[in-house]
């Protein structure tokens, strides 16, 4: 199996993980991951590529069967609005297509806002680059590496 990016980055960082292939699905997300891998789809997280009124971008890591308060995000984040990126802006932001997007590795730095509770995981599911490929890591190492601002946001 070809690395990634996040992989690369994973790697450099001596990070501990395990890598879970599954049949991946256009429009299927976390639900379809979490089925195909036997696991609850609260413990893989969703990878959101946002941005605020300034069209400054910023990476949203929730639960799979949860929402993001947009309104609430962006209160916590100290913006005006945040919203969803069209997907091509997304994919020139992380160097990633959708469906497929890692916050490990991205092709620039941006700020990485996560749901408070995921901290509480002992281990989650997160996409490891490309679609159809997701990474089992303890949530302590994603602090690590990514030093996330922890949101309550969640819906």
């Amino acid at each position: 199996m070809a690395a990634t990016p996040a992989i690369h980055f994973l790697r450099r960082h001596k990070v501990a993980c395990s890598e879970h292939e599954y049949r991946y699905e256009e429009r299927g997300g976390t639900a379809v991951s979490a089925r195909e891998l036997g696991v609850d789809e609260h413990i893989v997280i969703k990878t959101l590529v946002m941005e605020d009124e300034r069209r400054q971008p910023l990476i949203v890591l929730m639960h799979g069967d949860r929402e993001v308060s947009t309104k609430n995000l962006a209160r916590q984040a100290g913006r005006k609005t945040v919203s969803a990126c069209a997907p091509d802006v997304a994919q020139k932001h992380t160097g990633y297509l959708v469906g497929g997007t890692s916050p490990f590795g991205m092709r620039r730095p941006m700020p990485v806002f996560m749901e408070r509770s995921i901290a509480d995981l002992d281990r989650i599911y997160i996409n490891g680059g490309r679609r159809g490929f997701l990474i089992a890591l303890a949530p302590a190492d994603l602090i690590r590496t990514l030093s996330p601002t922890l949101v309550d946001a969640a819906l």
